[in-house]
C-alpha cells in the first residue's frame, strides 16, 4: 500500500513535482503558439480591421455634412461645407501659420501636463496611503475634478495677467485633480498580498513606491493620465480662448475666437476641427499604445 502511495504521488522519472512541470511545460507551448499565431496575422486583415471604420465613419460624416450644405439648411455663412473649410485650412497652411499655430497649442499642452504629472503623482500617492490626508482632502479633488476648467480662467488672470503662467496655472488646476484621483483609485485596487510580499522581499518606503506601489496600480494611474491629458487640453482651450493677448501668441484657442470676432465660420470650423485632429492623434499615438502595451503585459489584452 505505501508503494502504492509512493508511486500515485511520483512523476513517471520519479520526481514528485513531474506533474507540474508537464503542466507548466504545456502552458508554455500553448502560449508559444498564441504568439506564433499572432505573429502570423495578415497585415491586411490588420489594416481591415483597425484603419477601414475610422475611414468609413470620417467619409459619412463628411457625407452628411456636405447633404446638409447642399440642402442649405442654414445659410452657407453659418454652416459652410467641407470645401470652405478646407480652403481656411489651405489659406493658413500658405501663409505658414498652420503648424506654428498647432505647435504653441500642443506645446502649451504637453508642458502643462508633464507638470501636472510631477504634481499629481505625489499627491495621489499621499492620499492614498496616509488615511488623515484622504480625509481631509480626498472629496475635495473629487469636486474640483468635476469643476469645469473655465471657471478658473478670470481668477488665473487676476492671479498672474495675461501670462502664459494664466494658462499653465488654468491647465494644472484642470489635469492634477483627475491624474492624483487616477493613482488612488488604481492603488485602492492592489490586492494586499502583493504589498504584503514586498514588504517581506524587503521593498519598502520609495523601493516599495517604485516596485509594488506604482507597476501595481498602473492600469488606474494610466486612465488618470488619459483624463488627466484631456482635463489639460480641455483647460488650455479654455484659457486661449476666453485670454487673448499678442503676448501669448496665437493657439488654436485663439484661432477659434478670431474666428468668431470675424464671423468667419469656416474659421471657426477650422479651428474646432484641427483641435480635434490633435486630440485623435495623441490618443492614437501616445495612450492607446501604451495602454494596450499594459494590459497585454498583464495578459488582459487578446491579440489576434
Amino acid at each position: 500500500m505505501a508503494s502504492t502511495e509512493s508511486r500515485a504521488g511520483e512523476a513517471p522519472g520519479g520526481r514528485e513535482d513531474g506533474g507540474l512541470d508537464g503542466l507548466e511545460a504545456g502552458l508554455d507551448a500553448l502560449d508559444a503558439v498564441g504568439t506564433r499565431a499572432a505573429a502570423r496575422a495578415p497585415l491586411g486583415r490588420a489594416l481591415l480591421q483597425r484603419v477601414l471604420p475610422p475611414i468609413v465613419a470620417i467619409a459619412l460624416v463628411l457625407a452628411g455634412w456636405q447633404l446638409l450644405y447642399v440642402l442649405e439648411v442654414k445659410p452657407d455663412y453659418q454652416l459652410p461645407g467641407p470645401a470652405q473649410v478646407w480652403d481656411a485650412a489651405a489659406d493658413q497652411w500658405y501663409e505658414g501659420t498652420l503648424f506654428g499655430t498647432i505647435w504653441t497649442s500642443l506645446s502649451r499642452g504637453a508642458l502643462g501636463f508633464l507638470l501636472a504629472i510631477a504634481l499629481g503623482t505625489p499627491l495621489g500617492l499621499v492620499v492614498a496611503k496616509v488615511p488623515f490626508v484622504r480625509a481631509a482632502i480626498g472629496p475635495i479633488l473629487t469636486g474640483l475634478q468635476s469643476l469645469p476648467s473655465v471657471a478658473w480662467v478670470p481668477a488665473a488672470i487676476i492671479w498672474f495677467g495675461l501670462t502664459p503662467s494664466m494658462i499653465y496655472a488654468v491647465v494644472l488646476l484642470g489635469a492634477v485633480p483627475s491624474i492624483a484621483n487616477g493613482l488612488v483609485s488604481g492603488i485602492g485596487q492592489i490586492p494586499p498580498l502583493y504589498l504584503r510580499a514586498g514588504r517581506v522581499l524587503g521593498a519598502t518606503g520609495l523601493h516599495g513606491v517604485r516596485h509594488v506601489l506604482l507597476p501595481a496600480a498602473l492600469p488606474g494611474y494610466l486612465a488618470g493620465l488619459k483624463q488627466g491629458w484631456a482635463f489639460s487640453w480641455r483647460s488650455l482651450m479654455a484659457a486661449e480662448i476666453i485670454a487673448t493677448s499678442p503676448d501669448l501668441g496665437v493657439g488654436l484657442g485663439q484661432l477659434l475666437e478670431t474666428g468668431r470676432g470675424y464671423q468667419d465660420m469656416a474659421l471657426v470650423l477650422n479651428a474646432i476641427l484641427l483641435i480635434l485632429v490633435v486630440g485623435v492623434a495623441i490618443e492614437l499615438l501616445v495612450f492607446g499604445p501604451l495602454e494596450r502595451r499594459v494590459l497585454r503585459n498583464r495578459g488582459l489584452l487578446l491579440t489576434r
